[in-house]
């Protein structure tokens, strides 16, 4: 039934941290995505990389470049930069995180139909939680 649905994703919504924001014919969920060290390091790993590249790149294409004060540059200084990439995202890593939630019946109320709007990734872990499959999909079975 639909009150039965309406607990779970509230249920659901609660666990996840998540509070009613507006409730009405539309319920509006707000929650706060945490920043997470493991993607703070991920991003500053990635950084470094891309600089080692780009130094790579530089330092074969300015093989006899020398600047006036510095001499010869060594381009690989450039990855020292890095760990501003993962304090960029450590200063700005907190976010709101708004679903939009509608439930719908049919006439007979025979079948229910959610509605749902939000962050993708929100959206499908919900859907592998309440073991919902979307309009007009069949779930198959893996073979694992």
């Amino acid at each position: 039934t639909q009150r039965v649905q309406a607990g779970e994703i509230m249920a659901y919504m609660k666990a996840n941290n998540y509070e009613v924001q507006d409730a009405g014919e539309v319920i509006t969920f707000r929650g706060i995505v945490q920043r997470s060290t493991s993607q703070a390091f991920f991003l500053v790993f990635c950084t470094a990389l891309g600089m080692a590249s780009l130094a790579l790149v530089l330092q074969i294409q300015f093989q006899d470049l020398v600047l006036p004060v510095i001499g010869k540059p060594n381009w690989f200084y450039l990855t020292l930069l890095s760990p501003y990439a993962g304090l960029y995202y450590w200063k700005s890593g907190d976010r709101v995180d708004d679903i939009k939630v509608k439930l719908v019946t049919n006439d007979e109320e025979t079948e229910n139909e959610i509605v749902v709007e939000g962050n993708d990734e929100e959206i499908e872990r919900m859907w592998r939680t309440l073991k919902w499959t979307e309009k007009g999909m069949v779930k198959v079975e893996g073979i694992f």
